[in-house]
């Protein structure tokens, strides 16, 4: 209802997510809502358990939650909602950033997984051709992986030992070549 509630009064994207219901993902998509969620959190809370420092409750109710979201991503995918990527970690958990798309991957095609952390995020932060494309004129920003990420999402994953060039605003911060 919160989200029904918010697509209504003009928000542009919906952090998180959980809990969408299929009328609410119709809303979004005829708004042109975005959602962007969060799904890395709820899974590294389940994977660390304790030591994620909730308490049995809290860990309980991620489980519901967590399910939740991976439901909300396949039907807003079905209702046409351009999906972004975010993860919400922080601290010692920000180095599970990048398996945060793997989780996508259990909804989405690698593709679409890709677009989401690179086009759409340009489109939520209303920088398209200048942000998460190679074309003329944007800005060159861009990772070269050691394999292939449409067949395997997780080369991003552990830190990224597979990145083998990083290039930010045109110029190399890290190259393995």
């Amino acid at each position: 209802e919160a989200i029904r509630r918010g697509v209504t009064a003009g928000i542009r994207t919906v952090e998180h997510g959980n809990f969408i219901e299929p009328p609410t993902a119709a809303l979004m998509a005829e708004r042109d809502a975005l959602l962007v969620p969060t799904l890395i959190t709820y899974r590294m809370n389940k994977v660390l358990g304790a030591a994620s420092g909730k308490t049995p409750a809290s860990l309980a109710k991620n489980d519901i939650v967590h399910d939740a979201g991976l439901a909300s991503l396949e039907i807003c995918r079905a209702a046409g909602v351009p999906i972004g990527f975010g993860t919400d970690l922080s601290m010692h958990t920000q180095k599970y950033q990048c398996d945060g798309l793997a989780i996508h991957r259990e909804v989405m095609p690698a593709a679409e997984v890709i677009r989401s952390a690179t086009l759409v995020n340009a489109r939520i932060l209303r920088r398209e051709g200048e942000l998460g494309a190679l074309v003329p004129g944007a800005l060159a920003d861009l990772l070269v992986v050691d394999g292939d990420p449409y067949a395997d999402l997780g080369l991003f994953q552990e830190g990224g030992p597979n990145i083998a060039a990083i290039m930010k605003d045109g110029r190399f911060h890290r190259n393995a070549w």
